[in-house]
């Protein structure tokens, strides 16, 4: 699936313009974070998330969140 689906698919958990959201985007069009390698279901993808907005929107927080979604492999 192209990036641009998956972060579409994980807009639904925003409900608007947020800091996390866009460190979401950078990330994944510049390579920092990568979409699940198998499918997760929107409950593990929400509870990801929302784990992630927890913490203050940063590089680390980015690896978290990329560990999390890498996790599946």
């Amino acid at each position: 699936m192209p990036y641009r689906a998956f972060l579409a698919r994980i807009r639904q958990f925003f409900d608007g313009p947020d800091e996390h959201l866009d460190l979401i985007a950078s990330g994944l069009a510049g390579g920092a974070l990568r979409q699940p390698a198998t499918p997760m279901t929107d409950q593990e993808l929400a509870e990801a998330i929302r784990e992630f907005q927890k913490a203050p929107p940063s590089e680390d927080s980015l690896k978290k969140l990329g560990a999390k979604l890498t996790r599946k492999q």
